[in-house]
């Protein structure tokens, strides 16, 4: 027994030594390691010459930049900061940037001309991109829509037709159009692109009272709303990004941009009882037919009024190009 015991003894505070040595071994890599990482900011990863430090920097800011050809006074301080901290979200939304990347050439082709055509700057394209992110179907919270988000009672006042059955919101070419129309509009009252394009963020009214309290034109020396004293740096966040992709880290070739689709135009004097009729005899369905048309919001168009409407029909295929007058030519 005596032996026996004393057996179990010797075996449970060789344990007991085992298991503090295994502590202070932990203890000591421990150490070494927390000593020999890099900082919090920083990452090692291993490449074919052994493992590498990469360390995430701050973006490096232009020295000149304009808006619209409207100097950016980067001079100041707090000019600068505002844009540093867009600069950092939009340049480390890598998956988001890479999606504008590859979207910009085909929503630009379509809005580049229409604002040359109405003699507004080339820089507000950037404008309806920080607005919509080009999603043609998004809806905010308050109830703005589209590429440029009008609200209704905007949309309705600069041209658009809104109704149960049109929304012309959805339509990028018609909306850029009134979008124009409303940047004129405050142009003639700011004579300056940077003021108009912080107006279509806060309105004209929202910025009148700016102006009136502070006793300023000048939109880099206002104190304004959250939204509207940073809407004014992401968009040139954005153009910084888009234009020069390269200068801060993002690669995206010509042939991973997405493709402008080739579209036939269709016009329609009269109803349509069925689109997915509609899609089908100009053979696509009726998806593809609402993804380019989705200013048409109901699955058919009763057009009391006989109004002319021109829809899209990408050209995915052979297909036969109709002019629809009435519905009974489905039939």
């Amino acid at each position: 027994m005596e032996d026996k015991n004393s057996f179990k003894n010797t075996s449970g505070l060789s344990k007991v030594l085992v298991f503090l040595s295994v502590i202070a071994f932990g203890v000591i890599i421990g150490g070494l390691f927390f000593s020999s990482r890099p900082a919090v900011n920083n990452r090692v990863v291993e490449t074919s010459v052994g493992p590498q430090e990469i360390y995430f920097t701050a973006v490096t800011l232009p020295e000149k930049l304009d808006f619209a050809d409207e100097d950016v006074p980067l001079g100041n301080f707090d000019i600068r900061e505002s844009l540093d901290r867009e600069m950092l979200i939009v340049a480390n939304f890598h998956s988001q940037e890479l999606l504008y990347l590859k979207k910009a050439k085909r929503y630009f082709s379509a809005i580049e001309p229409i604002l040359k055509k109405n003699d507004i700057p080339d820089d507000f394209k950037y404008v309806a991109l920080a607005e919509s992110g080009f999603l043609e179907k998004i809806v905010s919270p308050s109830g703005a829509v589209g590429l440029w988000q009008f609200m209704k009672s905007a949309a309705i006042q600069y041209g658009l037709e809104v109704n149960d059955e049109i929304d012309e919101r959805y339509h990028i070419e018609k909306s850029t159009e009134a979008a124009c129309r409303y940047l004129k509009h405050s142009f003639e009252k700011y004579h300056n692109w940077t003021m108009v394009a912080a107006s279509y963020n806060a309105g004209i009214t929202g910025m009148n009272r700016q102006i009136d309290v502070q006793d300023s034109k000048n939109y880099y020396d206002l104190l304004l709303n959250e939204e509207t004293s940073r809407y004014i740096y992401r968009i040139l966040a954005l153009k910084l990004v888009i234009s020069e992709p390269e200068k801060y880290g993002f690669k995206v070739s010509e042939e991973e941009k997405y493709p402008v689709i080739p579209c036939s135009e269709v016009k329609i004097t009269g109803s349509i009882k069925s689109f997915t009729d509609f899609a089908r005899a100009n053979n696509i369905n009726y998806k593809l037919f609402k993804q380019f048309n989705p200013w048409l919001r109901q699955p058919y168009l009763k057009n009391p009024k006989g109004e002319v409407y021109t829809v899209k029909i990408p050209e995915v295929g052979k297909y036969r190009k109709f002019v629809f007058t009435d519905s009974s030519d489905l039939q």
